[in-house]
């Protein structure tokens, strides 16, 4: 006798999977290839790394004390196109993300081996972004409160795109500064920007949402090699890739919402590595310094300044990241006004409370860790150095006027953490 057939349901299940159209089944199976994925291949990478000299020795700013390769940006564009081209349409779209993404990482595995110049590594930003904006993945207009649908010209919109692009490699691989804070960043961003996009009844959100769901796994499957303390890094060529792919998938998935507030989604996800990022360029350039160069004024730096471990300093900036993009899935999905634009006041009440406990969370982390615990961290090096030197302690004026000098300068002298505070 032969086998009954399946149901008409259960085997349209499986044709939806099997045939690419971009949903939840296609974006979960693909988060957990490209997890495994990256996870196997990032000791390969690791391995090469070493092989070729790619490796990032200690120096004056950095967090880590031994040599540790760089190069995981390959393991996750491996996971990521395998992942890509199994659950993805192969369309004009997708293949420019995918040929972008490997343009960007080979630019930055050449820096990662040579040390390229900052208007070298530019050049390969912009071109890389280039790519799948020519393939059709730009913003041609999106929605803003009071005004609705704005319209772009093609060359504002070919522009804009690429600023875009650029600006969010840069951003990712700022904080890329301590062991396993950009892919975990990263990874919690592309989970909140997948939920976001699967809430439209679109192909082409659901498509980024797939995307989403596939960098996140990837960075995962790396996470695992490069949390504390870590085997390799991401090196240019991963936090670039990050960053390209996420800029890939606000531009497919969460600008192109008809919601008024779509242009706020990418802003308050990833508003830690933005406020990182504009924190540093400013201080920058009010010290006239150029704004690639190196320094120590990251969120990160400043965490371990005042005596935070990378690993406590990468869980508190994990818990800043996950705050706001709670945030964003509040503003997403709580029903705060109807199709009329009339607004219902409970809701309206929730969503400020979550916007508060964002704005709080900020706050502490900003204010309460980098100002307060540094006075306080700094009163006790400065009383030890009296006792040990048979001087006065210091008084309160005194480590106010060290505290302000730091912050404002940035320069910080190294602390260490009274025993009970690691």
């Amino acid at each position: 006798m032969l086998p009954s057939p399946a149901p008409p349901d259960a085997w349209a299940a499986f044709v939806h999977v099997g045939s690419r159209i971009p949903s939840v089944d296609n974006g979960l199976l693909g988060f957990g290839l490209a997890l495994v994925i990256a996870l196997l291949t990032t000791p390969v990478a690791r391995a090469f790394a070493w092989r070729i000299g790619a490796i990032d020795e200690p120096r004056e700013r950095s967090l880590h004390q031994f040599p540790t390769p760089r190069l995981g940006g390959l393991a996750i564009v491996v996971a990521v196109v395998a992942a890509t081209l199994i659950f993805l349409p192969h369309d004009k779209k997708t293949h420019a993300i995918l040929i972008g993404a490997a343009v960007i990482v080979l630019v930055g595995a050449v820096d990662d081996l040579l040390e390229l110049s900052a208007d070298f590594k530019l050049v390969g930003q912009v071109f890389a972004a280039a790519i799948p904006v020519v393939g059709g993945v730009r913003v041609t207009s999106f929605t803003l409160p009071f005004v609705h649908h704005v319209g772009l010209s093609p060359p504002f919109a070919y522009g804009l795109t690429v600023l875009g692009l650029v600006a969010l490699m840069n951003i990712v691989n700022f904080i890329d500064g301590v062991d396993g804070l950009a892919a975990g960043v990263c990874t919690i961003t592309a989970i909140t920007f997948a939920l976001i996009a699967f809430s439209q009844h679109r192909i082409e959100p659901h498509a980024a949402g797939v995307l989403a769901l596939i960098t996140a796994g990837a960075s995962l499957g790396y996470l695992r090699h490069g949390f504390h303390p870590a085997s390799i890094f991401l090196g240019d060529s991963g936090s670039n890739l990050l960053g390209y792919l996420l800029g890939a998938i606000v531009v497919q998935g969460t600008l192109k919402t008809n919601a008024l507030v779509g242009l706020a989604f990418p802003l308050v996800i990833l508003a830690v590595p933005i406020l990182d990022s504009s924190f540093v360029i400013a201080k920058r350039i009010k010290y006239r310094r150029p704004v690639y160069q190196a320094d120590r004024w990251h969120f990160h730096h400043r965490f371990a300044n005042i005596g935070f471990s990378p690993r406590k300093t990468t869980l508190y900036l994990y818990g800043w990241t996950v705050t706001m993009a709670g945030l964003a899935l509040a503003i997403r999905f709580f029903p705060y006004s109807d199709h009329h634009g009339h607004f219902h006041t409970g809701w309206v009440l929730a969503l400020i409370g979550c916007g508060l406990v964002g704005l709080a969370a900020s706050v502490y982390l900003v204010l309460v860790l980098e100002i307060l615990k540094l006075r306080r961290f700094r009163e006790f090096q400065l009383r030890s150095d009296s006792t040990l030197a048979g001087e006065p302690e210091p008084t309160a004026a005194d480590v106010d006027s060290r505290v302000a000098h730091e912050l404002e300068t940035g320069e910080f002298e190294a602390l260490r953490a009274p025993r009970s505070e690691r």
